[in-house]
């Protein structure tokens, strides 16, 4: 089984710009919607993603936290125009930038469209408990704060968060 170990952070600031390695335009859609999520209906998220020239299909067990089941599988690119047009709820957008620190990488995605504003870097783990560069531009951890994950922001995009969802901290009440 695969299986995906990912901690998710908002920017403290922008310093991480200077070290881009290079940057992607990704488009994904949800095959499986966030209102199947949540209300139990869906033990998984399926997701069509384009990346250039390349396209496939990602499989995760609908749980929070940063350890989950994934599977992916390469599909034609017209496949997955085809799925988002037709079987997605909504296209979310997004440059994907790729930024390594101490031979770490992290993905770093720039959300676009209703999503604009929202930054959130992603680290992948060989274990849960594995140690990673904390570079000063690594601000909040969000990996179990469900508005964060993609399938969610298409559902209920950055554009209509409140302040509070904004601010809002993993445990505890939102900031005033």
């Amino acid at each position: 089984m695969g299986l995906e170990i990912e901690r998710k952070f908002l920017l403290a600031d922008d310093g991480w710009r200077e070290r881009i390695e290079r940057t992607e335009r990704m488009a994904q859609g949800y095959l499986i919607g966030a209102q199947a999520l949540r209300d139990g209906t869906a033990k998984s998220s399926v997701r069509a993603r384009i990346a250039g020239d390349r396209a496939w299909l990602n499989i995760k067990s609908a749980q929070l936290g940063i350890a989950r089941a994934e599977f992916e599988y390469v599909v034609p690119v017209a496949d997955a125009e085809a799925m988002l047009a037709s079987l997605c709820d909504g296209v979310l957008a997004k440059q994907r930038h790729y930024v390594t620190v101490e031979g770490v990488l992290f993905e770093i995605d720039e959300f676009e469209g209703d999503n604009a504003g929202l930054v959130v870097a992603e680290v992948e783990l060989p274990a849960v408990d594995a140690p990673f560069p904390r570079p000063s531009w690594l601000g909040r951890e969000v990996s179990t704060l469900a508005r964060y994950y993609n399938v969610n922001l298409i559902a209920y995009p950055y554009a209509r968060w409140t302040r509070e969802e904004r601010d809002a901290v993993d445990g505890e009440p939102p900031a005033c």
